[in-house]
């Protein structure tokens, strides 16, 4: 599906054996990755998992960062384990954007894909000559994803933004926490996976436009702080009409009654108890008929000014409890209720191994031979496609892995590619 030839055929007219089996829905859209780190590789990750053909520049001079980042394999001098899912189904090449016949290479490659993904400061590819003006020059129907912390314009479109800062300027920190405790940060990276996952839903609307509507290609220009921003809920119009802001509350929902954690006498659950009914069903499964049967807490609007109560209710109740005890009762009353899990807890639980969502594969560092390696237990690709499932079809790639093979298909032959390699082009 190469961006300079678009489709526009109805996709109800396709024969499903136009896909092969196995391939994922995206087989034939080619992706160009640009970025480092978190964002711009999620998005990258996200498309290659379901079929796309992924290549990933890095700099000859250590790749991406993220090969380094948490535990590596080996422990010394190894590989980040991160990485093996990160840059799982992606191709590795290895360009120095700083030299002119490095650049050349990009612009090659980008003259044949459907989506360029980058995530560096505004400006910078412009500088290297590599902006979109001059890529879609030669291919007017690619589709550029660009993630950064402020967007292309705007006041601070030049200040660097990592996912710590748009987590905070979006207001995801500021109602996060308890209200006596400074706001604490959640413990992934989840600014920058938010922006990710706009990057791609834009990435496939414009393709869809592309393809279907007649359309060229265009910018996805997603900021990371915006991202965040854009799934705070109602606090934009909850600020413009009441002048409210809502704060910290802890482990509760605020406004939605009952939605908590709760402990037991051995830990905490989590329960959501909110829509009507189940709150009738919550109540009468606590022995509470009264709150229950009372009109007044029918709705949710009756309940909110109520919510320390009806919390302490369901409290006290769960305080002469083990967390399988207050599990079994409430499982049966068909009330929304959770243990929170560790990592240890999804490796043992029967949901996880029913929808096969931890696989395991053998991985190997660079130099180790047939036998060697470690078995790596990474997430299985979601969400799940009936007929056109995403799939691990191999690990985060050693660094500069497909140089070779990617610039055979752009129609460099070996005495060039060695020359590029003497020179540390690639």
């Amino acid at each position: 599906m190469s961006a300079a030839a678009p489709s526009h055929e109805s996709p109800h007219s396709r024969s499903n054996a136009s896909v092969a089996k196995g391939a994922g829905p995206l087989a034939g859209v080619k992706v160009l990755e640009l970025g480092t780190l978190i964002a711009g590789p999620f998005a990258a990750r996200f498309l290659g998992e379901f079929g796309a053909e992924v290549i990933k520049v890095e700099d000859p001079k250590g790749g991406d960062p993220l090969r380094k980042w948490r535990k590596l394999y080996p422990e010394a001098g190894g590989t980040s384990l991160w990485w093996a899912v990160q840059a799982r189904n992606k191709k590795s090449v290895t360009v120095n954007l700083k030299a002119e016949e490095g650049k050349e290479i990009v612009r090659r490659l980008a003259k044949e894909a459907d989506i360029v993904i980058e995530n560096f400061r505004p400006g910078l590819l412009e500088k290297l000559g590599l902006g979109y003006d001059v890529l879609s020059k030669q291919n007017p129907g690619l589709v550029m994803v660009r993630l950064s912390g402020y967007g292309q314009s705007g006041p601070y479109r030049d200040r660097p933004g990592f996912g710590a800062i748009a987590e905070s300027m979006g207001g995801l920190r500021h109602i996060t926490g308890y209200p006596d405790l400074p706001p604490p940060r959640i413990g992934i990276s989840i600014g920058d996976s938010i922006a990710a996952l706009h990057g791609v839903i834009g990435a496939m609307m414009a393709l869809h436009h592309r393809n279907m509507n007649g359309g060229s290609g265009q910018i996805v220009d997603v900021a990371l702080y915006e991202a965040v921003f854009n799934m705070m809920e109602s606090v934009v119009p909850e600020y413009g009409v009441y002048g409210m802001v809502r704060e910290r509350t802890g482990a509760s929902l605020p406004g939605i009654v009952p939605s908590n954690t709760y402990p037991c006498r051995d830990g905490s659950i989590v329960i959501g108890g909110n829509s009507d009914p189940i709150f009738k069903r919550l109540m009468m499964a606590i022995d509470r008929a009264d709150l229950a049967n009372d009109p007044q807490l029918a709705h949710n609007d009756g309940r909110v000014p109520r919510t320390a109560e009806i919390d302490g209710a369901i409290a006290a109740w769960l305080s002469t409890r083990t967390i399988n005890e207050a599990l079994d009762v409430l499982n049966a009353a068909d009330v929304p209720v959770g243990r929170i899990y560790s990592v240890a807890d999804m490796f043992a639980d029967p949901q996880f191994a029913a929808r096969q969502m931890i696989q395991q594969f053998r991985w190997q560092a660079p130099g180790e031979q047939e036998g060697e390696g470690v078995d790596i237990a990474l997430p299985a690709v979601t969400p799940k496609l009936s007929a056109t499932p995403g799939d691990t079809r191999w690990l985060g790639p050693a660094l500069g892995e497909h140089t070779d093979e990617v610039l055979r298909t752009l129609g460099y032959d070996a005495d060039h590619i060695a020359r590029l390699r003497e020179q540390h082009i690639v």
